[in-house]
């Protein structure tokens, strides 16, 4: 299903970045879909009656990387990657404005509002997660770019391989490697 579309998206970010501003119409609903079931693989770990919806979260991360303008996309896989990263700032960036607000600071201004999506033990753990991540980005960006697509990209092994032009086998071991980092990490963070 995506390795069909990602020579269509990749031409399409090519014209986008170089001026011609038809090719963001035609390429959003070529990635809508996909971006829509990023989305939902992101909301369906949240707690129920939450008021975030898939659907707002992917116009959130339109309106993110539409104000880049397609400059810093250089293929397929980089777009589903900024567009994966983009989902996980807007909720964590709701989590840490929700706590702010709970200890009485300032509201931070977010685009998404009234969304009590998250308790605050949840809050706590998506902070910590993207603490994590930017740990394991500067560690090892390859590592970094497997957990995004295939956790919070939703990307099987085949899917991560083909966009980051690397063998399914060394998804499979990035991933598994990544994953035990990551809990340590948490469990690390965790304690203290």
């Amino acid at each position: 299903m995506l390795p069909k579309i990602v020579p269509d998206v990749t031409q399409l970010l090519n014209e986008w970045r170089t001026g011609d501003n038809d090719a963001i119409d035609n390429l959003i609903p070529l990635v809508y879909g996909e971006l829509h079931k990023m989305a939902r693989r992101y909301m369906r770990d949240q707690q129920p009656g939450h008021t975030l919806q898939a659907t707002a979260l992917v116009n959130e991360v339109y309106l993110k990387l539409e104000k880049q303008r397609g400059k810093a996309c250089e293929s397929a896989a980089h777009f589903f990657g900024l567009a994966s990263v983009a989902m996980r700032h807007i909720l964590v960036n709701y989590a840490r404005a929700r706590k702010a607000s709970k200890r009485g600071g300032e509201t931070q201004h977010i685009l998404i509002e009234d969304a009590p999506w998250a308790s605050d033990q949840q809050a706590d753990e998506v902070i910590a997660l993207d603490d994590a991540l930017h740990t394991l980005a500067k560690l090892d960006p390859r590592k970094h770019r497997v957990v995004e697509l295939r956790f919070f990209g939703g990307r099987s092994v085949e899917e991560t391989a083909s966009l980051l032009e690397i063998s399914p086998e060394t998804v499979a071991r990035d991933w598994r490697l990544a994953k035990t980092w990551l809990l340590r990490e948490l469990q690390r963070s965790s304690r203290l």
